[in-house]
């Protein structure tokens, strides 16, 4: 059938959200190294190590999981929106959450220096907010596809985080005929409800509307659950197994325009 709409993620697929955090990281490290004896690489390795560690242990873990908020995102948002409970718990946790995890990273490398901890847990949200990255083809991709298919933003994460993220890059949004952010719709990707919704918002069908994402288990698992086209964003070839197969594979978001004009 005919598509009428196209789906998006918007971490890593959209944004570089991946490369935005490892740079992030390496110049909160670097920092770092400038003050104390300490390999940037291995104190990346260890603070991120310290980070999901310490992240699993918080009672708004599973919340975190359902909504789709990474222990990275936990370094540097603030999660001051939303009506879920559990964001007051975020919103109120995470401070210490950031000093805990950069001093308890320090301490893996023999560095006891909680005064340095505290410090870098205030300069990588910084240097985070300093880099929002888009693909390359992002742009040129949405703009062929405006104004022939309505687009849709689905993406998993906290209200304020994820409009912050597009904020970074302005003209992105005005794109989008609509954006879904599962910490404001309560449910995330892959759960049936939230694509439901899109559609509904969207006035399609499921065989009208093709999803698009860089992630097996929420972009296509999802997809695939409510009947409709997916197609898998692998950018860094990764081997997938037959658990969730998408619809379309691709490299590069260019290779989407090719789908759509043999569907069309």
């Amino acid at each position: 059938m005919t598509k009428k709409a196209v789906l998006f993620d918007l971490d890593d697929t959209l944004l570089w959200d991946e490369r935005s955090i490892k740079e992030a990281f390496e110049a909160t490290c670097m920092e770092a190294a400038r003050v104390v004896d300490v390999d940037p690489e291995k104190l990346e390795e260890a603070v991120r190590m310290e980070a999901r560690a310490l992240y699993e242990t918080y009672d708004f873990y599973p919340f975190t999981k359902m909504i789709g908020i990474n222990p990275f995102e936990g370094l540097w948002g603030d999660f001051k929106a939303g009506d879920l409970v559990d964001f007051r718990k975020m919103q109120e946790i995470v401070p210490t959450y950031r000093k805990d995890a950069w001093t308890n990273g320090l301490k893996k490398l023999g560095v006891d220096h909680a005064e340095l901890g505290a410090k870098l847990a205030e300069l990588f949200p910084a240097e985070r907010r300093q880099r929002p990255i888009i693909y390359e083809e992002t742009y040129a991709v949405l703009e062929q596809l405006k104004g022939k298919y309505k687009l849709l933003l689905l993406t998993n994460g906290s209200p304020d985080l994820q409009q912050e993220k597009l904020s970074g890059v302005p003209t992105l949004a005005s794109y989008f005929d609509h954006i879904v952010i599962s910490g404001q719709f309560g449910e995330g990707k892959p759960k049936a409800s939230i694509f439901q919704y899109a559609m509904e918002q969207l006035q399609i069908t499921a065989d009208e509307g093709v999803m698009v994402g860089d992630k097996l288990t929420t972009d296509i698992l999802g997809a695939n659950g409510v009947g409709m086209d997916s197609v898998w964003l692998n950018r860094h070839h990764a081997t997938r197994n037959d658990e969730i197969i998408p619809t379309y594979e691709i490299e590069n978001l260019n290779e989407l325009l090719r789908i759509l004009a043999e569907q069309s």
